[in-house]
């Protein structure tokens, strides 16, 4: 139904079963989901992708049908870097030592925390829809909270929010993701239903949860650590964000005036026109904009 003529596999890491998903010809593409969604985020243009860039689409360990593994004493096991090493790893496996990637929200978290750890084998990267949550965690205010409130919700202590999301499962996912005035009109009715089986399943929800327990924790840590080191991403970076979701109405300043702090090789920034899901709301837009900025890179086959 989906991706057609991509080879879907289970690639065992070291830290986890990693769902991946290959198709296509020419240059490596890595591309990493957000929450609460898995490799289906993509399927309404990685096919496209495909035809000039061998597609790399996986689940993030935690995440869809890869594997549910334990957070650890300090949910070190759903850090940004833990997460990231799965991806190296699947590439290793595949062939690819050196590639590009694209992420979005938890994805483009993962992927800016790859660059920062092994800046050699990304060589150009696509950070969708975030601001670095070093700045987050220290300029929240009252528009942010409102509108981003699940991240100090499913921060709280296990089993607090996993007991209330798993309630009625359907409901939240529902209302999560319809935030804006289309509702869940720009998903697909299929993928949707998928969205919502991994939720139905307590561990997939539980993972989720380690997943932001170890950003405001662990991965805050690395981030200051980085920052007040003075240490800056150096890997080539497109920056694409939602002109009306809470990262384009949200930020101040402005989200690539944010990302100059944090960044040192900024190729790209520009808002378009959908909310935080990109590829589900402009996804002409979003690959034409992935498409043009990996295709000036090096790495042509």
């Amino acid at each position: 139904m989906f991706f057609a003529g991509f080879e879907k596999s289970e690639i065992k890491t070291s830290g986890a079963r990693i769902v991946t998903l290959k198709g296509g010809k020419g240059p490596p593409l890595l591309l990493l989901h957000g929450n609460p969604f898995s490799h289906l985020s993509w399927q309404k243009f990685a096919p496209r992708l495909a035809e000039e860039f061998t597609v790399i689409a996986t689940d993030l360990r935690g995440y869809g049908d890869s594997e549910k593994v334990q957070g650890g004493d300090n949910h070190e096991n759903y850090s940004f870097r833990a997460m990231g090493r799965d991806q190296f790893e699947v590439m290793e496996q595949l062939g690819f030592s050196r590639f590009y990637c694209a992420g979005h929200d938890r994805g483009a978290r993962v992927l800016h925390r790859m660059c920062m750890d092994h800046p050699e084998k990304i060589a150009r990267a696509a950070i969708l829809d975030i601001i670095p949550q070093h700045h987050l965690f220290n300029n929240m205010n009252k528009a942010w909270g409102t509108f981003s409130w699940h991240w100090l919700f499913m921060i709280q202590p296990y089993d607090f929010p996993e007991r209330l999301m798993s309630a009625e499962p359907d409901f939240f996912i529902e209302k999560k993701l319809a935030k804006t005035k289309q509702g869940l009109s720009f998903f697909d009715p299929a993928a949707i239903a998928e969205y919502k089986r991994y939720f139905r399943n307590p561990a997939t929800v539980h993972a989720m949860c380690e997943d932001y327990r170890a950003c405001a924790g662990i991965d805050f840590e690395m981030d200051t650590k980085d920052f007040e080191a003075g240490r800056k991403n150096d890997v080539p970076l497109l920056l694409l964000w939602g002109a009306t979701g809470g990262v384009g109405r949200n930020s101040k300043p402005s989200p690539d005036e944010i990302w100059q702090r944090y960044a040192s090789d900024i190729r790209g920034a520009k808002a378009l026109p959908c909310g935080h899901y990109l590829s589900e709301e402009a996804p002409e837009e979003t690959y034409k904009e992935l498409r043009a900025f990996f295709l000036g890179g090096e790495l042509q086959a």
